[in-house]
């Protein structure tokens, strides 16, 4: 049995070969040379023989870039080991200018073709000599084309993405339609919704490119050959190429990485992974600068799939890429002849099978005496935990979206049949409502209100003008920025059978004939602001230090364990967003931050943030309320209507969970509507100083924070001035959110502008809000539980799940053992799942965990120190997260209490623009006084 000595890294890198020179192009590696070293094989030959007359001759035929770089020296070094076998290289001037007939001869030829090279001369000489080939030269034609190389891929059964042809063949018309839309495109009749991949049909052409959708912000990733640090880079560009021919298919939507697969023969593939350059196109470096890429264990079908490419283009040494997409592993490019860099162990590897393959061909008919040798399997060595070190296995995390502009929406009734056609047109009579999000949608919304405001110039029928000044606000929102990035706006249109109900006191006329009409509610707002990227990205940075080998300072690029964790297939992480686009990019911000990605969102959104609006995971439907939503509102409307002082009464009606944060509310507010009249006067004062600003000529055009203007932010607010008081002269409780949530934005965002009493009405709103939000949720304990069940259950079911999977799932792709010293058993891995969602979901678990009995604070200190603390938070802010760890100790029985340990950690997010002193301080990242 032969086995392998390894070169250790501390050995001289001097070639253990002569090299001796004929015509001083021709390199002759002689293999017999006695030397004092180790033999390659150590106990290839038991007693010395005298070397046989013939010698096999193995010449390489390749351009000098590539038949002298580092690992074709390092494997060539060690295929001269094999006692009959001479190295031939094929000086680079030969085999461009000499004839054929004048290369030297060989009995085996390694030859393949890069930039430059004749391959047509290559066969040529194949043909005159007839060599044992290793990898065959016809078929490296089709190499060089994607077409062909899909092609072979489709007859072997191998998996790759949906793909269609453009050839733009002036003999070959019928391939050759192209029809672009917004969000699409369509080749020969099939559809590719983007994000879709284009790639030039010559393999030797690196530009290949990515187009995003536009509710993702639209425009393409540019990929090209490694130039210094970068593979790729953004480009807002949106349409395709319109010249050239190309392959358009499907984008699979990997974790980030690419798998690199590498054969040699069919029975041996070395994998490794490395960033995917659409990410964010910047190459990691290691400190010798050489691109990062970590090894990877494939799975048996992946071998598989190795061994069919390897067959099929008849390549013994071939490379390929792989996807690892939704469970499957699509191939999507061959590349043909390359080895891998800098792994001695592939070296040593590679050497003995080409030497293997090489003896077991030409052996037999130079008649050396040649068996092949057998080895046992390498065992993975698994080193386990000891002590009471445990193992983290899985981290949840449920997160608030970050720092937005404030949600604004506007109602009004519409008739005209224009609205009917588009509601007809989009399949809204199928359920009676329609949601237009789209940009072409919002365009013919857009297009129906600037017509109706024409024709309504013309007349001036008293009825029509009330509807006119909401056909112009519908008109000014939809042009706002503009363009429409599907992001920003939504229109949603419901169904009225008998119109909307009018109040008595309107004439009888307009109330004899109901007819049906159409609901418009337009949303606009709610976008995340810099600052909340910002925000996400640092959330993300610190998070790494959740993780094994994270801990410490996290600005100091510590949490680099997670980041290797990550790369090498041992971190199985999804990220989950409702389909909002400020929880969207979110979730893409915290992802850049969380896994050190560079460059802009979009294509990070595109390729790591699954979107969950699948059955109510993470939206909610916040127009429909549940009949126990109705009656809590009902209840507190009645409650904050009350022009008197709080009585005992009204404490136990309205906290009668003892909330701290809700009592000291309820405490600094004593008087409701007196409150609610000082709150209205602080309005009216604000708006009147905004309208004096806007005739001041010196600030006519000032720029406010995220491009808003001085009429936007007006419009604004004197909406909430003339919605907050009702004509009944009470008070729409309803509003006190979104007054809370505009001043807040103003404090925090424009106090450049010096505005008087803002910092009151902040205060003044912020305790009207510590009451109203909260309990929007549910008054007491049983309406808390049941209004959480209705936001939360499919979420809570999913984490449920994603901790049970934990310990029965160990089939994703794991690391190969022996790369991985130092970290915790490394056939395991940690699995991440991440849920970026809106204020209700957080408001919702957190009730859950609260109320749902979890542990009695009676008995448990430690919990009751907990509920002490969220009974104290007054506000879950931005980026409030509720994350869950669980822990294994290998060491213990497996149906044991002890074998698993979980701990739920909370954060009420970003801080306040205030510094309130009654902020309640949590205890920092794993307590000392819990350990």
């Amino acid at each position: 049995m032969s086995s392998l000595t390894t070169s250790s890294e501390g050995e001289s890198s001097t070639p253990r070969f002569v090299v001796g020179s004929r015509d001083d192009e021709t390199d002759f590696l002689g293999s017999n040379m006695k030397t004092d070293e180790t033999d390659f094989f150590e106990d290839d030959e038991e007693e010395e023989e005298s070397p046989p007359e013939r010698q096999i001759v193995v010449g390489i035929c390749a351009m000098t870039k590539k038949s002298k770089s580092k690992p074709m020296t390092q494997i060539l070094e060690r295929l001269c080991k094999f006692e009959y076998i001479t190295v031939v290289i094929m000086g680079e001037d030969v085999i461009l200018n000499e004839p054929v007939e004048n290369w030297p001869s060989c009995d085996c030829l390694i030859s393949f073709h890069s930039k430059g090279f004749p391959l047509d001369k290559a066969v040529a000489y194949a043909k005159l000599c007839k060599p044992f080939l290793i990898n065959d030269l016809d078929m490296q034609y089709y190499i060089q084309d994607r077409r062909e190389v899909y092609r072979i891929l489709q007859e072997e059964g191998i998996d790759l993405p949906r793909y269609a042809v453009l050839n733009r063949d002036p003999d070959r018309p019928e391939e050759c339609s192209l029809v672009e839309g917004e969000d699409h495109v369509e080749v020969n009749g099939a559809v590719f919704p983007k994000p879709f991949v284009e790639k030039p049909v010559s393999a030797e052409d690196h530009n290949v490119y990515i187009y995003y959708p536009t509710a993702a912000g639209g425009g393409s990733q540019r990929l090209f050959r490694k130039i210094g640090s970068r593979s790729s880079v953004y480009s807002p560009e949106s349409s395709v190429r319109k010249t050239g021919s190309y392959i358009y298919e499907e984008f699979m939507p990997t974790d980030g990485t690419d798998v690199k697969v590498y054969t040699v023969g069919p029975d041996y593939a070395h994998a490794e992974a490395r960033k995917s350059p659409a990410l964010d196109g910047k190459v990691e470096r290691d400190s010798e600068g050489k691109e990062i890429r970590y090894p990877v264990m494939l799975t048996a079908m992946e071998k598989l799939v190795a061994r069919k490419v390897c067959v099929a283009f008849k390549q013994t040494v071939c490379g390929f890429d792989l996807l690892r997409a939704n469970g499957h592993s699509f191939v999507c490019d061959v590349n043909g002849f390359s080895f891998v860099k800098n792994s001695m162990k592939y070296y040593d590897d590679c050497a003995k099978i080409l030497g293997n393959i090489i003896m077991r061909e030409l052996a037999p008919q130079f008649h050396i005496p040649w068996s092949i040798p057998t080895e046992a399997e390498d065992i993975p060595i698994v080193p386990t935990t000891s002590g009471t070190m445990m193992e983290l296995r899985c981290v949840i995390a449920v997160i608030r979206h970050g720092d937005r502009t404030p949600k604004q929406k506007m109602k009004m009734e519409v008739k005209h049949p224009r609205f009917f056609e588009l509601f007809e047109k989009y399949d809204g009579y199928k359920t009676g409502k329609l949601k237009l999000k789209k940009p072409e949608q919002l365009q013919e919304v857009l297009d129906i209100a600037r017509q109706l405001v024409v024709d309504l110039g013309t007349h001036s029928d008293c009825e029509i003008e009330e509807r006119k000044s909401k056909l112009e606000q519908l008109k000014s929102v939809l042009e706002m920025y503009g363009h429409f990035s599907g992001i920003n706006r939504k229109v949603q249109l419901t169904y009225l059978p008998h119109g909307h109900p009018k109040a008595a006191s309107e004439d009888e006329e307009a109330r004899r004939e109901p007819s049906p009409s159409l609901l418009l509610v337009l949303k606009w707002g709610g976008e995340l602001t810099p600052a909340g990227r910002v925000q996400a990205e640092e959330l993300g940075r610190a998070f790494r230090c959740m993780y094994p080998g994270g801990q410490g300072d996290y600005a100091g690029f510590p949490g680099c364990g997670l980041l290797r964790l990550h790369s090498t297939y041992r971190h199985d992480l999804k990220i989950y967003a409702s389909d909002e686009g400020r929880v969207q990019m979110t979730a893409a911000a915290f992802a850049k931050g969380l896994l050190a990605l560079e460059g802009e969102l979009t294509p990070i959104l595109v390729q790591m943030v699954k979107s969950a609006n699948m059955n109510g995971l993470l939206d909610s439907d916040s127009d429909s309320l549940s009949s126990c939503q109705h009656r809590v509102k009902a209840r507190l409307h009645e409650i904050m209507q009350k022009d008197a002082d709080f009585s005992e009464e009204d404490y136990e009606k309205l906290a009668p969970t003892g909330s701290a944060s809700l009592l000291n509310s309820m405490t600094f507010i004593q008087n409701p509507v007196e409150v609610c009249n000082q709150v209205l006067t602080l309005i009216e004062n604000l708006t009147s100083q905004i309208k004096k600003r806007l005739e001041d000529p010196k600030s006519a055009d000032l720029q406010l924070y995220h491009s808003e203007t001085l009429e936007l932010m007006l419009q604004r607010w004197s909406k909430l001035e003339r919605d907050f008081r009702l004509k009944s002269g009470r008070y729409d409780i309803s509003k006190i959110p979104d007054i809370y949530d505009c001043i807040k934005y103003d404090v925090q965002h424009n106090c450049a502008l010096k505005l008087e009493g803002t910092a009151e009405l902040f205060k003044l709103s912020k305790a009207l809000a510590d009451v109203i939000i909260p309990q929007e949720y549910g008054i007491n304990k049983e309406e808390k539980l049941e209004i959480a069940i209705g936001f939360c259950l499919p979420l809570i079911k999913k984490i449920q799940l994603d901790l049970q999977r934990t310990h029965e799932d160990e089939s994703v792709n794991k690391l190969h053992p022996l790369y991985s010293r130092g970290v915790l058993s490394p056939g395991r891995h940690v699995r991440t799942r991440l849920y970026f969602t809106s204020e209700s979901h957080v408001h919702s678990l957190l009730s859950i965990f609260r109320y749902g009995g979890l542990l009695d604070e009676n008995k448990d200190q430690q919990w009751k120190r907990a509920m002490d603390y969220l009974s104290a938070i007054s506000e879950l802010n931005y980026m409030t997260q509720i994350v869950i760890m669980l822990y294994e100790d290998n060491n213990k029985d497996p149906s044991s209490e002890e074998r698993f340990h979980v701990e739920l950690h909370f954060s009420p997010g970003v801080k306040g623009c205030e510094e309130d002193g009654n902020v309640p301080t949590g205890f920092g990242f794993r307590p000392a006084s819990a350990e």
